[in-house]
């Protein structure tokens, strides 16, 4: 299947490297790339991120896509919610709203839809499946199995990857990041 029937929402290169892979090997899938972040907390973080998923496209030829950056609309979506803990409801509703945007991306390009999200080891695989729940062309792929956060670890490392140690909105970050501002 190519890029024109798959898109692959991704949230950073260190997340997408394992599932590319796996996509590409296991089920001959070359997707197009689509960078939706709006949650990231600045542009010089959404460009940070941007820089290394540019490199991950080239690495493996893939095309990419890029949602601009709305970061206000994003608030107003996660409005009333800015004190719930990480993997709280603020991060459901975080997840429905980027992968809405995928999938009206995906379904202006008559393509099926997944997202690099569910590798990660912090995020719960249920819950963004549940967000994505009803969403048109949607495959709930959970790239955590197969030692699938290992491999993106691994690829990141090889290739280089700007590695963020939050999941980028100014209410996940680390303690100490909030001290510095």
């Amino acid at each position: 299947m190519s890029c024109e029937g798959f898109l692959l929402h991704i949230c950073c290169a260190p997340c997408g490297g394992g599932c590319v892979e796996r996509l590409k090997r296991e089920e001959n899938i070359t997707p197009l790339l689509y960078y939706s972040n709006s949650n990231l907390c600045s542009k010089e973080e959404f460009d940070r991120r941007l820089e290394s998923v540019r490199l991950l496209a080239d690495f493996y030829g893939l095309r990419l896509e890029v949602d601009p950056y709305d970061h206000q609309a994003w608030l107003q979506a996660v409005a009333g919610l800015e004190q719930e803990p990480e993997r709280g409801a603020r991060c459901a509703r975080c997840f429905a709203w980027n992968l809405a945007r995928a999938c009206q991306k995906a379904k202006e390009l008559g393509a099926h839809f997944a997202t690099t999200l569910t590798v990660s080891p912090m995020k719960n695989s249920k819950t963004i499946f549940a967000a994505a729940e009803g969403m048109e062309n949607f495959t709930p792929w959970d790239f955590k199995k197969k030692e699938g956060y290992k491999l993106s670890c691994d690829i990141a490392a090889r290739l280089g990857f700007y590695r963020q140690n939050f999941c980028g909105c100014e209410f996940s970050k680390p303690a100490e990041e909030k001290t510095k501002q």
